[in-house]
């Protein structure tokens, strides 16, 4: 059996009003539109989460509210303070209390990044890996059936992609 992480840092946010803190930065046009796009290319890729953890800023509920318009209903939905401006074993800990075989974890940078770093026994043949761009998505497989006994450097990169790359003209 496997186990699948979905890893998506929030798409792009707005800095147009400056009197929010930046846990409530919402998504601007352009993050709504990445976001919708992601979601629609996990169904088409037959990456089907059923269960989420996200952040609890704004941005990445936002995000995730745009990509699940292409995706099923009755997805398991935690909203994990934690994972606001994480760091990599931040985000171990809360992807190890994972109860279903398809998690969609969002974060923010530069834990993220860190985090898709050490999670990845290879990593993808990707130019934006190592940056982590907003709307950065990576598709990982572990071996085993639970999320308790992962750890660094066993996951298998399976795909990754960007924003950019499914909506061409942003």
């Amino acid at each position: 059996m496997a186990l699948t992480l979905i890893l998506t840092r929030h798409a792009k946010s707005s800095w147009s009003d400056l009197g929010l803190s930046d846990h409530d930065r919402p998504l601007n046009k352009r993050g709504r539109k990445s976001a919708e796009a992601l979601g629609a290319w996990l169904k088409e890729q037959g990456y089907l989460p059923t269960e989420v953890i996200s952040s609890s800023a704004r941005r990445t509920i936002e995000t995730w509210e745009g990509m699940s318009t292409s995706l099923p209903d009755g997805v398991l939905i935690r909203r994990e303070p934690r994972l606001y401006h994480a760091n990599a074993h931040t985000m171990l800990d809360c992807l190890q209390g994972a109860a279903s075989e398809v998690v969609l974890m969002l974060g923010h940078n530069p834990g993220i990044a860190e985090f898709a770093e050490k999670i990845v026994v290879d990593r993808p043949d990707h130019d934006r890996f190592w940056d982590y761009p907003t709307g950065a998505t990576l598709i990982a497989q572990f071996d085993g059936d639970d999320w308790s006994q992962i750890r660094f450097g066993q996951a298998k990169a399976i795909d990754f992609t960007v924003p950019r790359e499914l909506i061409p003209a942003q």
